[in-house]
């Protein structure tokens, strides 16, 4: 693969920033825009630069408002960004993350529209972090033949030779590329006033009304948590501060205008508006609580930084000033958590402090359980289940299948046929479409059980574009004639008790439930034959409580899987992904100690629930076997 000539690779230069503050570049610098947000794990993930550009556009019509990320990318609807409190809040479970505004050169990747990615575990490719990504492209363009990442915090080597990225511990390879996007945003200046958190008069001194003593308070603590997670390398050296290129606006994080080197600190009681050369009074909070970080080490998120910060964040907010929590109130649902959400937003709009607190994390899992705890269910033979690829047999004809579940109608009523919507009196909407030897296009017949009345025709067609299993299901009232089989994927079902309690059953054990199925290749029976389908989040784990009712309906639940029933190949209705493993149509509880996600419990009337659902799929109990 051909490279650019070493000298292109002059990307990176740091920016010497006095030591009074965090200072912009000067006004006739440009730099490249990547707005980033904060996942789980404490990494800074960027936008893709379409959504940037869109953020971008908002913030010149109003720096204030919020930003539909659904306008930019279809699979982000759900996201908005609110501008004043520099959140990503999504709207049907009310999650709240920080965002951040980041700066680099441009002629770094993001400046060119260069991406470098991996291949995960699914064969879909996923961006690095845009630090590192720039860090690759950097040693990418000046023809090194490998690169390491520790220094970042990262035990990879990435190839160049072979474009992989290698684990240095497991010695795992995965492939790499390298893709043209399009360029992220260029920006010039200094950021709009009216991006900046309210001040007070144009002399420097803070206004003492309570509206800006509020604000202000506000302001302070969001600095101390947002700049701790700021990565710089610090230096001592005459009085300076050397940055890297990824200089972060973290929505009220405040840049002073002028550059003087050697100018000290002031104290917190001295400190003044942004418009003015001295710091805010975070700057010096944190100075005196933050460890220095280690030069060329990933310091994003360290616990000794965050525990520093809200040490700087309770000293910040002047005596009096009430903070007001809005917390992520416990329910099943997403409505309280996306109110609490919602009202954070509004209050931080009209300026008031607002206290985000996180959200309880749902407990997925019981607590470690030793093999020797591990026991069979009762009155259950086995552990473990499997399924193998279909194998369709050699059945009878599909007329024959259905005449097997109908009676003939001699004298059929002047209704429609719920299948063809033509009349029962008349011929079939499908004569001329299907034709079979003995089947004529006006027999009218009747479902032996329900007493649905369908052309023949119709109900031939109806089978010959389902599953095609000498089953038969009526399609007004749901009636299923035979065994019916799904289209589930191979994979493997175990199940055993474990000595932990579900919420609402204290008195019971635990029926734990383990479904394992591999990404594939879709059979006939699936909508696309001979596409690659994934499997996501395997394995799932299940709970049902150990007691009569449970073991019946893990009996029931085992039917299902032999029958192919638990899960298909579709459209997740959680990511938009196509081709993929999904659930169909019986609910599992797979959240352990918690109900937050709505799939918990305790849920009184789960168990019901799931026998009806079990039931609708023709699996009762009758079909138990001893």
């Amino acid at each position: 693969m051909a490279r650019p000539a070493a000298a292109a690779a002059a990307t990176t230069a740091t920016v010497m920033l006095s030591a009074n503050g965090f200072g912009f570049p000067p006004q006739n610098f440009a730099r490249v825009v990547v707005w980033e947000w904060l996942n789980e794990h404490g990494r800074w993930r960027p936008y893709s630069a379409t959504v940037c550009h869109h953020i971008e556009n908002i913030i010149k019509c109003n720096a204030r408002g919020s930003v539909v990320l659904g306008q930019a990318e279809a699979q982000l609807s759900p996201y908005i960004i609110d501008l004043q409190s520099m959140h990503q809040f999504r709207q049907d479970t009310g999650t709240m993350r920080p965002v951040r505004r980041n700066f680099y050169d441009p002629s770094s990747a993001p400046g060119k529209g260069i991406v470098w990615e991996w291949e995960n575990d699914s064969c879909s490719w996923t961006p690095y972090d845009m630090d590192i990504c720039i860090t690759i492209q950097n040693a990418y363009e000046k023809q090194h033949p490998w690169l390491d990442l520790t220094s970042l915090g990262f035990c990879y080597i990435i190839d160049f030779n072979s474009m992989c990225q290698m684990n240095r511990q497991t010695q795992r390879k995965r492939r790499l590329r390298r893709r043209m996007d399009l360029a992220y945003p260029l920006t010039m200046g200094s950021i709009p006033k009216s991006q900046s958190w309210p001040v007070g008069t144009q002399s420097g001194q803070p206004c003492s009304c309570q509206q800006c003593v509020l604000v202000n308070s506000t302001r302070a603590a969001s600095n101390a948590i947002l700049a701790s997670q700021r990565r710089k390398v610090y230096s001592a050296t005459n009085g300076t501060l050397t940055v890297r290129q990824s200089n972060s606006y973290n929505g009220a994080a405040l840049w002073s205008t002028a550059s003087t080197a050697g100018i000290t600190p002031s104290k917190p009681e001295q400190a003044r508006s942004p418009t003015t050369t001295q710091l805010s009074p975070i700057s010096q909070s944190q100075s005196a609580t933050t460890t220095t970080p280690i030069p060329g080490q990933n310091n994003l998120n360290r616990p000794g930084t965050q525990r520093s910060a809200v040490v700087s964040t309770r000293a910040s907010i002047p005596p009096g000033v009430p903070a007001l929590p809005v917390k992520n109130l416990n329910g099943s649902g997403p409505v309280h958590p996306a109110l609490a959400g919602m009202t954070g937003i509004l209050m931080c709009a009209a300026g008031l402090p607002v206290c985000l607190t996180r959200a309880p994390k749902p407990i997925l899992h019981p607590p470690p359980v030793n093999k020797s705890e591990i026991k069979p269910v009762p009155g259950i033979s086995g552990i473990c289940r499997k399924t193998k690829k279909k194998h369709l047999k050699k059945g009878k004809a599909p007329e024959d299948v259905v005449r097997r579940y109908m009676q003939k109608v001699k004298n059929p009523p002047d209704e429609d046929c719920t299948i063809c919507m033509e009349r029962l009196v008349s011929s079939s909407g499908y004569e001329g479409v299907l034709n079979l030897k003995g089947v004529k296009p006006e027999l009218v017949g009747k479902l032996s059980k329900c007493s649905h009345m369908y052309h023949l025709l119709c109900l031939v067609a109806m089978y010959n574009n389902g599953n095609k299993d000498g089953s038969l299901q009526c399609p007004t009232c749901k009636a299923i004639y035979g065994e019916k089989t799904g289209t589930q994927p191979p994979g493997k079902m175990e199940y055993h008790v474990i000595p932990h309690s579900l919420p609402g059953y204290s008195e019971s054990k635990t029926i734990r439930i383990v479904y394992d199925i591999p990404a594939g290749l879709q059979g006939i029976e699936h909508p696309n034959q001979g596409k690659k389908f994934t499997a996501r989040g395997f394995p799932r784990h299940c709970y049902l409580p150990d007691t009569e009712k449970g073991r019946k309906i893990l009996k029931l639940l085992i039917v299902a899987w032999d029958r192919r029933l638990i899960f298909t190949i579709g459209t997740s209705n959680t990511t938009g992904e196509a081709d993929t493993v999904v659930w169909n149509e019986i609910h599992h509880k797979t959240e352990f100690g918690s109900n937050l996600t709505g799939h918990g419990y305790p849920d009184p009337n789960y168990l019901d629930n799931v026998l009806a659902e079990l039931s609708a799929q023709g699996v009762i109990e009758d079909c138990i076997k001893d």
